[in-house]
């Protein structure tokens, strides 16, 4: 293995120094851990996607591609079957093989994981041989290989090295290795890690898909990236501008037109498979963030809907995302299996109805409320929540903004520390389950079901269409998605707001391809 790091080694000095290819980016909010099953958010996919390998690789257009798994198969209804990618290795030297297959997937199994979404299905995994693995279900998973292209590889055996066999637990703020350090099989490798101020990935030359086309793509030719958090609109932009940095994740809307005709920059844009919703605490017997003293206004379906009449979302898409946005009544955006166009329609804007719900459902003077919110997640988010905000008080329902960064936002909503809340929810998988079961289910512990649920919601009916998704491989089965979107309509559980749009914003001389997940692939991207 020594001979190994240093060939490795050698290679990343005579690239670095023959022809190196930096890019410095940014974005507004920085990653809270390095641990590849700890945080399932957009925010920490970002880096670690960049570092770690799945079974299953995603092209840029989010179809599927063989990642350390060579072939998938399903060779009996409850059983697939994994053919191992050979000679690979983890950045620290040590081989890839059937035991860190096992061990991952278990890992992200664990309770302190926030990957349970994507094995929740899993009975057990075994090991065939060095090569092969059988992953066994406890029913039948016909979307098993979405779910896998999620779930990263880790070694076993540094993980035991550095102390980190289960994922850090965020929720309570653990400080763990893996929350600075990183080992994966990726295309780059972690060299700096300092929270809140630079990520420095290197470029890992012994990985396999340098010497592949994968979808259409060709390898890139970065050997480095450099990230660095800027939570400033302005300070971003004028980054750009500068030459400071390279390429901006998220740019602020109201500067897409300046960017667009500065020399030597340009904009790339499209949907993001992303929708922004508002969830409410629909469980406790009395809020904990509400002037209502005694009961829970939110469990009243005419307060939900009133309060989705309130809201004018033109005048959001208009003024506040400045036409970067597509407004929706439904759960998920086209690009999800299972969207039906005749339930993406939404509550109109009625002040008038709305008072009238209030009254109705006993609140004609309306009550206080306390809306929790990011303000460096989404695209403009404390902005929606203030727009939203001015809303609610026109019909009587007074409301605090409590917008923060995104860490201490999960964190907060993680504790069901909230009554009321704005998210933004993406669909890896491509499949309308991987909602309906996050968002809607009844929750049931850390392995799946309802685990970002975190206003609680529970139906029975809604329960028992999610559990018919899970196994129905059918044309039943989209019959079954739109009866729950049927349902998600009428209980009004959220308030959908739009599916984001999502412009990147980047030096001339760099071509990478736009994401609907919103992932920069840097493995693709090309500086000239």
């Amino acid at each position: 293995m020594r001979k190994w790091l240093l060939a490795v080694l050698a290679a990343v000095v005579i690239a670095g120094g023959a022809d190196a290819r930096t890019i410095r980016w940014a974005a507004s909010g920085d990653p809270n851990t390095m641990d590849p099953h700890s945080q399932n958010v957009g925010t920490v996919t970002m880096v670690v996607q960049q570092i770690y390998d799945a079974l299953i690789a995603r092209n840029a257009d989010l179809s599927l591609a063989p990642g350390l798994a060579l072939s998938w198969t399903q060779v009996e209804p409850t059983r697939w079957r994994f053919v191992l990618r050979q000679g690979v290795r983890f950045h620290e030297g040590e081989g890839f093989s059937a035991d860190d297959v096992v061990f991952s997937i278990g890992r992200a199994r664990a309770p302190t994981s926030n990957f349970g979404i994507f094995v929740d299905t899993i009975d057990s995994v075994v090991k065939v041989d060095d090569a092969t693995v059988d992953v066994i279900t406890k029913i039948p998973d016909p979307i098993l290989p979405n779910k896998f292209a999620s779930v990263y590889m880790m070694s076993q055996a540094w993980a035991e090295r550095v102390g980190a066999t289960r994922p850090q637990n965020t929720r309570n703020r653990e400080e763990m290795a893996t929350v600075r350090q990183a080992n994966g099989t990726g295309a780059f490798r972690l060299s700096l890690r300092e929270p809140d101020v630079r990520t420095v990935l290197t470029r890992n030359p012994a990985w396999f898909g340098w010497q592949q086309t994968t979808g259409g793509n060709a390898p890139g030719n970065v050997t480095e990236l450099v990230f660095r958090p800027i939570s400033s609109d302005a300070t971003r932009v004028a980054a750009l501008l500068s030459g400071e940095v390279d390429f901006v994740l998220d740019p602020p809307l109201q500067d897409l037109n300046r960017l667009r005709a500065a020399p030597g920059v340009k904009v790339l844009e499209g949907p993001e498979v992303r929708t922004i919703f508002l969830a409410f605490d629909t469980f406790r017997d009395e809020l904990i963030y509400s002037s209502v003293r005694g009961a829970n206004p939110f469990r009243d379906l005419r307060v939900r809907q009133a309060l989705y009449h309130a809201i004018d979302i033109a005048a959001i898409q208009r003024t506040t995302m400045r036409g970067q946005s597509v407004p929706t009544g439904t759960l998920f955006p086209p690009q999800v299996n299972g969207y039906v166009a005749a339930e993406d329609v939404r509550l109109p804007y009625d002040v008038a109805r709305a008072r009238a719900l209030l009254t109705e459902a006993g609140y004609p003077n309306g009550f206080e409320i306390t809306l929790d919110c990011s303000n460096n997640r989404y695209i403009n988010d404390e902005q929606i929540c203030q727009a939203i905000a001015a809303m609610w008080a026109r019909v009587g329902v007074r409301t605090n903004l409590n917008a923060m960064p995104l860490a201490p936002f999960f964190a907060k909503i993680q504790r069901d520390d909230t009554s009321v809340y704005m998210l933004g929810w993406g669909v890896p998988t491509l499949d309308s389950l991987y909602s309906f079961q996050s968002l809607l289910a009844t929750r049931n512990g850390a392995q799946g079901d309802g685990i970002w649920n975190y206003g609680r919601y529970s139906n029975p009916a809604m329960d028992a269409l999610i559990e018919r998704m899970k196994t129905d491989s059918s044309d039943a089965r989209m019959e079954t998605i739109a009866e729950a979107l049927r349902l998600y309509r009428a209980d009004v559980p959220h308030i959908p707001l739009h599916h984001q749009m999502i412009p990147w914003a980047m030096r001339s001389n760099i071509s990478i391809p736009h994401a609907a997940n919103n992932q920069p692939y840097f493995r693709w991207a090309v500086v000239n």
